[in-house]
């Protein structure tokens, strides 16, 4: 006896089974679809569902959350023969008063800001005194609160470079010394380009 007989029966008559009411009533009518609800027993659009699972993987209005590391703190000692230039500045960030704005430089001088004439603003001097003024303003205006880790970035080879190398290293920088988390040279080489001016040479 074949088992498999009545099933085939079966397949060669599809007719007898969809006429039956209860197939007809299954495939005519869809199911509803349930309403997604909220906590408070209000049914939600799909748009409003939607947002809230963006809102999940977000912070609250108006706040940036930042994942990376903290950008360092900058700064930039430009010495030439004739000047010693220190300039402090912080990571990029907007400026509330004016959004269009970035703000990033916190501090800019030079010799001539402390008291220093004409070829006295290029001496060693020069250059150890405008880094301790700066060390010392840094401290003064609180600076040093937000300064995680500073990257000092060194340009051009003046009298001013090792002076201020040597108040870093002294006593005037030891608030910042230990937050120094690279020194970098920025230095600009030059490769071709124009004829160089003729070397001044005296006597």
């Amino acid at each position: 006896m074949n088992v498999f007989r009545p099933l085939a029966r079966l397949a060669t008559r599809p007719s007898s089974i969809l006429s039956s009411t209860s197939t007809r009533a299954i495939s005519s009518t869809p199911l509803p679809a349930a309403p997604v609800t909220s906590r408070r027993g209000g049914a939600l659009e799909l748009g409003d569902w939607i947002g809230r699972l963006s809102d999940r993987s977000s912070g609250p209005p108006g706040v940036d959350i930042d994942v990376g590391p903290p950008q360092p703190h900058r700064m930039h000692v430009y010495a030439t023969k004739h000047n010693t230039h220190i300039t402090f500045t912080q990571p990029p960030r907007k400026d509330p008063a004016n959004p269009g704005k970035q703000v990033d430089v916190l501090m800019s001088l030079s010799a001539g800001n402390i008291g220093f004439k004409k070829a006295g603003r290029g001496s060693y001097d020069a250059g150890y005194q405008l880094a301790a003024f700066v060390l010392k303003q840094i401290q003064e205006r609180g600076l040093l609160r937000d300064l995680h880790s500073l990257e000092v970035v060194l340009r051009g080879f003046g009298k001013g470079r090792e002076a201020v190398t040597k108040a870093l290293l002294g006593s005037e920088g030891y608030l910042v010394r230990n937050k120094i988390s690279s020194v970098k040279d920025a230095t600009r080489l030059k490769f071709g380009g124009s004829r160089s001016p003729k070397p001044r040479r005296l006597g």
